[in-house]
């Protein structure tokens, strides 16, 4: 139930808001505690949406080992008892860190169980579904970051935070392109059903447009780095302008999974270039890691539009 490439997600927006704080310089257990209890939020996550959501996953996910309930390998009384083992989890450990940081995992998982179950069901509301999974995807780890290395959010965070939840939201509007089958069958009324692909591609390129700005803004004294994670945001623009003109389902996760990777790439060059910086390293050396990476990225990205078909389908969302 830890669907890895999201948690992989999670875990970095937590890493950049302890980052941003100064932090990193050395991974002590505060950090790694806040990690693991982040885990074990998503856990209970994923175990409460999937006793929600079982018959439209069977539709959407019918052969998919990450959904024990459609495949047969968990009953509906599994994922609750792991729900509550998760749940333990995620608000025991980080008890050595103190009540606030116990306090930010009761709200994540106390979101997770908004999100997913009546009566409040957020995943059927339209505009606060994917608001709601921002708050708990990007707000809540990035606090939880910022406390583990002993910070306190504050009026600096209000521009990366922000820049970083609309950057998600720009990401996560498009989860419904893979499930609109079963949303459809069940009446799951979805941005992308309610209106159409054109605003669902506009609406995510309209939220990356302003989550960059607020991190470019956020770095003003770091402008070689905003300038540099430009090329990223370019080709996460360049993947929704090919999702727009994507006929078939496979075009279409390729372009997302593809985008995604991008977001991923800006995400880890921010925090590698920030951790860097607080260990004492120069600009240059900075530089130096962030334009590697770089060009790693850029080298799978011109291998993808040299050879579309080639490409594994790897977002799962």
């Amino acid at each position: 139930m830890l669907r890895y490439r999201v948690a992989v997600m999670i875990v970095l927006f937590a890493l950049i808001g302890a980052a941003w704080h100064g932090g990193l310089t050395g991974i002590g257990w505060p950090v790694v505690s806040m990690m693991l209890a982040l885990a074990s939020s998503y856990v209970c996550a994923t175990s409460v949406n999937d006793i929600a959501d079982r018959e439209i996953d069977g539709i959407n996910h019918p052969k998919d080992e990450g959904r024990p309930l459609v495949t047969g390998a968990a009953q509906v009384r599994d994922l609750w008892l792991l729900f509550v083992v998760a749940g333990i989890l995620a608000v025991g450990l980080p008890l050595t860190i103190g009540s606030l940081a116990v306090g930010i995992m009761v709200l994540s998982v106390g979101i997770g169980v908004l999100y997913s179950l009546p009566p409040v069901e957020l995943s059927h509301r339209t505009f606060l579904a994917p608001l709601t999974l921002a708050i708990a995807y990007v707000g809540v780890p990035y606090w939880a970051g910022v406390v583990a290395v002993g910070g306190n959010l504050g009026a600096s965070d209000l521009l990366p935070m922000f820049a970083l939840y609309l950057l998600f939201v720009g990401r996560i509007v498009l989860k419904d392109f893979r499930d609109r089958e079963g949303d459809a069958a069940f009446g799951k009324p979805t941005f992308l059903l309610r209106y159409g692909k054109r605003a669902t591609c506009l609406l995510s390129l309209g939220a990356v447009c302003a989550g960059d700005a607020l991190l470019v803004a956020a770095l003003t004294d770091r402008a070689w780095l905003a300038a540099l994670l430009q090329l990223y945001v370019a080709g996460v623009a360049l993947m929704l302008l090919r999702l727009y003109r994507a006929d078939g389902r496979r075009e279409e996760q390729i372009s997302i999974g593809v985008g995604a990777k991008m977001g991923n790439g800006l995400l880890t060059t921010l925090l590698g270039a920030l951790v860097l910086a607080n260990s004492g390293a120069d600009t240059a050396v900075q530089a130096t890691f962030a334009l590697a990476l770089a060009a790693v990225y850029a080298v799978l990205f011109a291998g993808f539009l040299r050879n579309p078909d080639a490409a594994a389908i790897g977002y799962k969302g």
